[in-house]
């Protein structure tokens, strides 16, 4: 069994990501510290995990990689600029092979969380919507983008226990 010191490195990564999704699903916004804490913590967790030299320059790649898909994405106006450093701080996170799982389970997120809000913003359940919350309400507003991040802490969640620092903490 892992001692809490070795993991508190995952469940930081975990609370970031969480409090990412949230964030952006209040207020379509994602803070900066968010994923440049992220980052930081990316050295903390490598050396607690006893992650090679190779290793770390394979997270290094793949961050770079999804910083730079990321990037292609904003520029066609896909996602936000929070997204796109989110994705890439978890994605230097996972590592390889679990940003596959971590890119299939954010596109199934995001797919779900799409059809969640043209439920929302149909003509139908758009009325009983707006009488929730305002943060509700503003999700359910027809134009409005998709607060991406939430479906990249879902996918970053979902692959970390195949991540190869989830294997050195023994997560």
């Amino acid at each position: 069994m892992p001692s809490l010191l070795a993991i508190t490195p995952a469940i930081l990564f975990a609370a970031l990501m969480l409090t990412a999704g949230a964030r952006d699903a209040l207020s379509f916004r994602i803070p900066n510290w968010i994923s440049l804490a992220i980052v930081a913590l990316f050295p903390v967790a490598a050396l607690a995990s006893g992650l090679s030299w190779a290793g770390v320059g394979l997270h290094l790649g793949v961050g770079g990689l999804a910083l730079a898909a990321g990037l292609a994405m904003f520029a066609l106006r896909w996602v936000g600029g929070g997204d796109a450093k989110l994705f890439a701080a978890a994605a230097l996170w996972l590592g390889w092979p679990a940003v596959v799982t971590f890119l299939a389970a954010a596109a199934f997120a995001g797919g779900a969380l799409a059809v969640v809000l043209i439920g929302m913003r149909s003509t139908v359940l758009r009325p009983l919507v707006l009488m929730g919350p305002r943060w509700v309400a503003r999700l359910a507003e027809p134009g409005e983008g998709v607060p991406y991040g939430v479906a990249i802490a879902i996918g970053a969640l979902f692959a970390l226990q195949g991540s190869p620092l989830a294997a050195g903490l023994e997560l």
